[in-house]
């Protein structure tokens, strides 16, 4: 018999290896929606860029259901029950999220439809392995990585098998009060918000034609190739993995399918990075916010206005990391090398708090993602897990002749320094004024001098840690 079934979307707008969806096939008429809470920062959207591309992948998604897809706006807890009752609904189906705040919250919601009558599962959509699978003998969580992926992850119960999009879909046809995606005021009002989409194919078709795309172009040489922004050895399915346009679980099958070599064995790597972000999410409360090393709450970061503002529009005066700013902010994603050297010259040349730089990435990013961008500030910061040695400063000089010697990076984001020669494009400052003077470049007028000598201020820094490694052991 048929009986009509809730699909709460959230961060899995997909229709092919969504469980939830499944689910409610296999029971009959399917009432699919999608609920915006703005107060929410699990499932919400955490920024302008990351809002832009969360219209537009639920814009792909209502097209992939027909136009079923009904939209509410405000609190799920008082939402769900409502509906469930207004369109006698027999089973209300969702996929988890892993954060301690909305583990609460969906338990709550989940006993609330149970004691109404209403059968509320919730499944496993976006992780390979869920957090309580994957500990320690004695049953504690994991804190170092290695350990974690070697022991923990290949010792657990293998990835679970995708689910085939339905052939068919029974939408429940039913009178509700909903609203239209246009409503929920997503995108917001300023040109750059058309910018920024440039060059994305949002949705699941465009996750497919990603995949595809790297496979072709960019697999065969990826672990080495990845450390090169100038190159396409990057998958670029970090949004479309965030927005659950394509899950784990397909990349994984789809790695399965390749033939082994040290390149597919590194990206699964990173996909296990990804898991451990939000495993790390999911068993320590405050890590979204909190220094994970507790050592580093002593750790006297600076407060600057002016040089957090220059850093984050590409002002610095250091090429690699203005390119990667000005990345950031004119397409909404970032090279992963250059995110890490961005982040290292915050927190460490400048010695800013890292949560300062996870704000501005979640602020600016399409793949803006909790676990992942805080996973990874602290990490590079040195209070994170698995950050050792914690007081590792990135060089952007170098890191910026090795990995782009040409220089063709710098030339695409930083173009008013285009024209000096390759010796002297990661180091402007250090050009002789005949050579600046041969390219027509003032620097404090054309370009920015650097913010701060980089040699100074990693000595600052090592001072710092110096102090306070100091500090918390005496």
């Amino acid at each position: 018999m048929s009986e009509l079934s809730i699909v709460w979307f959230r961060r899995d707008l997909r229709v092919a290896d969504n469980p939830a969806l499944t689910k409610a096939v296999e029971m009959g008429g399917v009432l699919p929606i999608y609920i915006y809470d703005e107060t929410d920062t699990d499932q919400s959207a955490k920024g302008s860029a990351n809002s832009v591309w969360l219209h537009q992948s639920l814009k792909s998604l209502n097209a992939s259901l027909d136009g079923k897809l009904r939209f509410f706006n405000g609190d799920p807890e008082e939402i769900l029950p409502r509906l469930a009752s207004e369109v006698s609904a027999k089973h209300v189906f969702w996929n988890r999220f892993y954060t301690p705040h909305r583990v609460t919250v969906d338990e709550g919601i989940k006993s609330a439809l149970q004691e109404m009558g209403v059968d509320a599962k919730s499944f496993n959509g976006s992780l390979l392995w869920e957090p309580w699978q994957v500990t320690k003998a004695d049953g504690s969580p994991y804190k170092v990585f290695t350990p974690f992926y070697r022991k923990g992850c290949m010792n657990a119960q293998r990835p679970r098998a995708t689910l085939p999009a339905p052939e068919q879909v029974d939408f429940a046809e039913v009178e509700l009060a909903s609203q239209t995606l246009d409503a929920l005021q997503l995108v917001p009002n300023m040109p750059w918000t058309s910018e920024v989409m440039k060059g994305w194919t949002v949705g699941e078709a465009g996750a497919r034609a990603a995949w595809g795309n790297f496979v072709d172009g960019g697999l065969d040489g990826y672990k080495k190739g990845r450390d090169f922004p100038s190159k396409a050895h990057v998958s670029r399915l970090s949004p479309h993995l965030a927005f659950g346009e394509v899950s784990p679980h397909q990349i994984w099958a789809a790695l399965e399918h390749q033939t082994d070599s040290e390149d597919v064995a590194h990206f699964k790597s990173e996909l296990a990075w990804r898991e451990f972000s939000y495993y790390l999410l999911f068993h320590f409360d405050e890590f979204a916010t909190q220094n994970f090393n507790a050592k580093f709450d002593r750790f006297q970061w600076r407060t600057d206005n002016e040089a957090l503002l220059k850093w984050q529009q590409g002002q610095t005066g250091i090429p690699i990391v203005d390119a990667g700013m000005r990345e950031l902010w004119q397409t909404g994603y970032m090279h992963n090398r250059v995110r890490m050297i961005v982040a290292s010259f915050l927190t460490k040349n400048l010695m800013l708090d890292w949560r300062l730089g996870a704000d501005w990435f979640e602020n600016c990013l399409v793949d803006a993602d909790r676990a992942n961008n805080r996973a990874s500030w602290q990490w590079v910061a040195g209070c994170g897990a698995d950050a050792a040695p914690y007081f590792r400063i990135f060089n952007p000089v170098t890191q910026s002749e090795k990995f782009d010697a040409a220089g063709d990076y710098i030339r695409q984001y930083v173009p008013e320094i285009s024209d000096l020669p390759d010796k002297y494009l990661a180091k402007p400052f250090e050009a002789p004024s005949n050579i600046l003077r041969q390219v027509g470049i003032q620097l404090g007028r054309d370009y920015p001098q650097p913010l701060v000598d980089l040699k100074k201020s990693r000595s600052r820094a090592l001072d710092a840690f110096a102090a306070l490694k100091e500090a918390t052991e005496s």
